[in-house]
């Protein structure tokens, strides 16, 4: 898929589970920073209350991520060239005043540098620049705090202000639910 064939498909607004003035979300701390005309280094972090092994195995786990981050609607392992990891991601991002869903595919080369990071390439996919890095620090011996920086360049049909304010939002809940699928495997463990 290229950037001409974005599904901008109409839907109507519905209640999201995970509203920007829900507590959750304030756990999330996201930072913006514009490094050219249209790319954007954007940066969340959250504090997972659970050892960084455990918050490495809910990342890596790359063929189920789609079942719990509610933004992306596909994630699945795919043959790389050389070996090496490499994933097939589409997102959807709906932007309600707009009255619309955004989806974007991309297929990522990753690198795992256990326990502490993952780093990430886009190699094919909907936007001009897409890589940056899962980092994994522990903050005690049972707790993580979890940072995941993007660095993005959206192609030209893609109007950046309103992909970044979306990213914001997305990497929130999407750190939220990560955060939440670690605590429910530690529980059942």
């Amino acid at each position: 898929m290229s950037s001409a064939d974005l599904d901008l498909e109409t839907f109507p607004p519905e209640n999201d589970p995970f509203d920007a003035e829900s507590s959750p979300l304030s756990a999330v701390v996201v930072e913006v920073v514009p490094v050219g005309d249209r790319t954007r280094q954007i940066s969340a972090t959250i504090q997972i209350p659970q050892p960084r092994d455990r918050v490495w195995q809910v990342l890596t786990d790359y063929d189920h991520l789609a079942e719990f981050i509610p933004n992306l609607q596909e994630s699945r392992r795919i043959p790389h060239p050389n070996g090496g990891i490499r994933l097939e991601q589409v997102g959807a991002q709906s932007l309600w005043k707009l009255r619309f869903k955004f989806c974007a595919r991309v297929v990522l080369d990753i690198v795992e540098n256990f326990p502490h990071e993952l780093r990430f390439q886009m190699v094919e996919g909907d936007f001009k620049e897409f890589f940056g890095a899962w980092i994994l620090q522990p903050t005690t011996e049972r707790s993580t705090d979890l940072t995941y920086t993007l660095t993005v360049q959206p192609s030209r049909v893609m109007p950046v202000g309103v992909i970044e304010k979306r990213l914001c939002h997305d990497m929130k809940v999407n750190m939220t639910a990560i955060d939440q699928r670690v605590r429910a495997i530690a529980l059942q463990t």
